[in-house]
């Protein structure tokens, strides 16, 4: 399961972790549902290797406006901090771990 970002404890969380992936999301999006199960596939195979977060654009506008979230679901790749790279929608489980294992 994916942690959960506030916008406390954003800044700590990219921080502290090399590689983040990021999952913007709300929960009255359809396609952030479907996406879901995927993203916390993810975070349970890469425990160790990566830090999966959850960050609920309702929750959270302050960081979705920080990083121009305009459509959900968006993930966000973050390596030493920095974005790195970036999908916006539902992509397959692959499509994230490739992208993962390219910034590890």
């Amino acid at each position: 399961m994916a942690n959960v970002a506030t916008n406390a404890n954003f800044a700590d969380i990219l921080s502290s972790n090399k590689v983040v992936l990021v999952d913007f999301w709300a929960t009255w999006c359809g396609p952030c549902r479907m996406l879901s199960p995927t993203v916390d596939e993810v975070a349970e195979e890469m425990a160790g290797s990566v830090a999966v977060v959850k960050c609920n654009v309702d929750d959270c506008d302050e960081i979705a406006m920080q990083y121009g979230i305009r459509s959900i679901p968006t993930l966000i790749y973050f390596k030493d901090g920095q974005v790195a790279d970036r999908t916006v929608g539902v992509v397959s489980k692959s499509t994230i771990v490739d992208k993962l294992k390219a910034l590890i």
